[in-house]
């Protein structure tokens, strides 16, 4: 774990949006920073940075946190692992105090499995290069493809020899765990016996975004159709194939200098365009793209070229999973190779210029690019042609860009020949139909307690009292409520937190949240230790959900209740009238709380009264006269109109 004093100097060099703008397109909007947000599709921005308060608030799905939380969540990292990231990103030395045996047990475990596939790399890439078995068979089969020895090194390509079990237990002679080996899926085992899962291959090592080996893919060089042609390594604690591109390692690079990826399908394909000169390119390794392999993308680059073996037949397979990279707000193309051309052989027979020369003439926007194609399959059958234009549609209402939509709309309408307008009124139809399904589903998991939904003095209302409470303090707790002479002290300032912790201790309230009265025990502990804290307390919490809930109660478009309609004259800020407004929500919580005592002691009386318990009546008639007599207190305070 890292110890207190490097996260404070993590913490103390972040700078917001220079961290999330690695992974969204921010624009200056006044004091904060406005863009897409990238965890949910949306069309107009709703993600908003405070670069002021650290923080960052998305108004469509509600996410919120800080620099930390936005990493762990978009790089799906731990806690520790995002600050990391970050502690790399500014150069800070990160030193670590000691692990539990959990931490230790899993950070073990992650690491054996590297350790185990580090050397299985090494040792196929070695069988290749130096067996009898490896030069004959593997090494003469990638040169007969063309493959050069420097891109077979770069890419650390190797064989595993055709012995079932000749890698496993060279492992287990060199100490290496058989249960990392299975684990990884390097080696099988049924009951006693173990044998090489990759055994007869010849094997592409899958490298993470740090270089390091994570996996294989295996090719079989027999003809037996009862065998696999492929092989890929089981998904384990390092290895998670939908959120992996091969050849990513050996391509940021590239792809960040050239702002544009090429995407193929295969092993050879990114081997054989790296060796003509193109190596902003990776493989989605046979299987269908995936939104975390296309965020993985769109952290280097917004522009991506889909390349197709010139077979149509493999584009239309394709066709929906592309919507996905439109849903991410991406600049899509399509290459389609002539007939008989995958990328493999068309790189290998190409220049680096001559390729990159036929990619830039050829390359086409991939909604036309769809549209032609389903246009030229529909042909005069109206039916075909109206489900096209229901298919088109569809692709295009997904893009976030409302401008590019109506680009896309109008270049359709010509090549569909059919009126812009006619194809508007299906693109509103299917957005509408999401907006309906997404709010229904938003406002029953999001809004639901929200203040800006619910009236403050409602009926049952403690919880959101009690949030307005938490979201006064880390807003305006180091503020001057009242300022005056005090008889014996002298001058006497009284701060927000000072005043919201002395009424609810003076009253023995206690809140029944449980987040929100650990935020308030800690706050009024730093109080009575005369610490003086600042809301980036709570904004850089290790526990998430405070840190989370600061970031939302902290956002800038976080409403206050409707306490703002309570008054004659417009109140244009919180912080000038909090002398009025932190009583009255105090006062609101101290009548919640009376109004709840008085229906449970009628609730008692009731049951005192069917018992005929004289002395239990009595008592409880005092109790509720005496919480009477307050209620009629408050009310001259709080307003008749206030009590319910």
């Amino acid at each position: 774990m890292i110890d207190k004093d490097t996260v404070d100097k993590i913490f103390d060099a972040i700078d917001i949006v220079d961290v999330i703008q690695d992974f969204v397109t921010l624009k200056k909007r006044g004091v904060n920073y406005l863009g897409l947000c990238p965890f949910h599709n949306e069309k107009t921005p709703s993600f908003t940075v405070s670069p002021s308060k650290g923080i960052f608030k998305c108004f469509g799905c509600g996410k919120g946190g800080n620099a930390v939380s936005f990493i762990m969540e978009h790089e799906n990292l731990s806690y520790y692992e995002a600050l990391k990231y970050i502690a790399q990103k500014y150069h800070i030395e990160v030193i670590e105090r000691e692990l539990t045996n959990e931490d230790i047990e899993k950070k073990n475990q992650i690491e054996s499995s590297l350790i185990v596939t580090a050397y299985a790399q090494t040792y196929f890439s070695d069988t290749l290069f130096n067996t009898d078995e490896g030069k004959t068979v593997g090494l003469s089969y990638f040169k007969e493809r063309g493959f050069r020895e420097p891109i077979i090194e770069k890419f650390q390509l190797g064989y595993c020899l055709d012995k079932k079990d000749a890698f496993t237990n060279e492992a287990k002679h060199k100490g290496y765990n058989i249960d990392f080996l299975v684990s990884t899926g390097l080696t099988i085992k049924k009951e006693d016996r173990v044998f090489d899962r990759f055994n007869d291959r010849i094997i592409f090592p899958i490298h993470n975004l740090m270089g390091r080996t994570i996996a294989f893919g295996a090719r079989t060089l027999r003809k037996d159709k009862n065998i696999a042609k492929y092989l890929n390594s089981p998904e384990s604690d390092i290895y998670h194939k939908s959120k992996v591109l091969y050849g990513i390692f050996f391509a940021k690079k590239s792809i960040s200098q050239n702002n544009k990826c090429y995407l193929v399908e295969g092993y050879t394909d990114v081997l054989s365009m790296h060796q003509s000169g193109v190596e902003n390119v990776v493989a989605s390794s046979g299987t269908s793209l995936t939104t975390d392999q296309i965020r993985l993308i769109k952290r280097f680059t917004n522009n991506i070229t889909i390349i197709y073996d010139g077979d149509s037949a493999g584009v239309k397979a394709s066709l929906r999973g592309i919507d996905l990279v439109l849903e991410q707000g991406m600049n899509v193309k399509v290459l389609l190779l002539p007939q008989d051309e995958d990328p493999d052989s068309f790189a290998q027979s190409h220049s680096s210029s001559e390729l990159i020369d036929f990619i830039d003439k050829n390359e086409t926007d991939f909604v036309i690019f769809k549209t032609k194609l389903l246009l030229h399959d529909a042909k005069d059958d109206p039916v075909k042609k109206a489900n096209l234009i229901r298919d088109i549609v569809k692709s295009i209402s997904v893009i976030p860009e409302k401008i590019t939509r109506s680009v896309y709309v109008k270049e359709c309408s010509t090549l569909l020949d059919i009126d812009e307008q006619a194809l508007y009124s299906e693109l509103n139809k299917i957005i509408f139909k999401k907006y309906k399904a997404y709010d229904k589903n938003f406002k029953s998991k999001e809004l639901k307690g929200s203040l800006q939904k619910q009236a403050v003095y409602s009926k049952d209302n403690s919880d959101v009292l009690e949030r307005e409470i938490i979201k006064l303090l880390l807003n305006y707790g180091n503020v001057e409520m009242y300022s005056g002479k005090n008889n014996l002290e002298g001058e006497q300032t009284i701060t927000a937190a000072q005043y919201i912790i002395s009424e609810i201790q003076h009253n023995e309230l206690e809140l029944i949240n449980p987040l929100y009265k650990k935020i308030f025990d800690e706050y009024k502990s730093h109080v009575e230790d005369d610490t003086i804290i600042d809301s980036k307390f709570f904004i850089n919490h290790s526990e998430s959900a405070i840190s989370n809930l600061a970031a939302d109660l902290l956002s800038p478009s976080y409403e206050l209740s409707r306490i703002w309609e309570m008054h004659d004259n417009y109140i244009e800020t919180e912080e000038d009238k909090l002398y009025i407004i932190i009583p009255e929500i105090i006062t609101s919580y101290k009548n919640q709380k009376i109004m709840s005592a008085l229906k449970s002691t009628e609730e008692l009386l009731k049951t005192a009264q069917k018992e005929n318990d004289i002395e239990k009546i009595n008592e409880l008639q005092q109790r509720y006269i005496a919480l009477s007599k307050f209620k009629i207190a408050l009310s001259k305070n709080l307003g008749e109109r206030t009590i319910l």
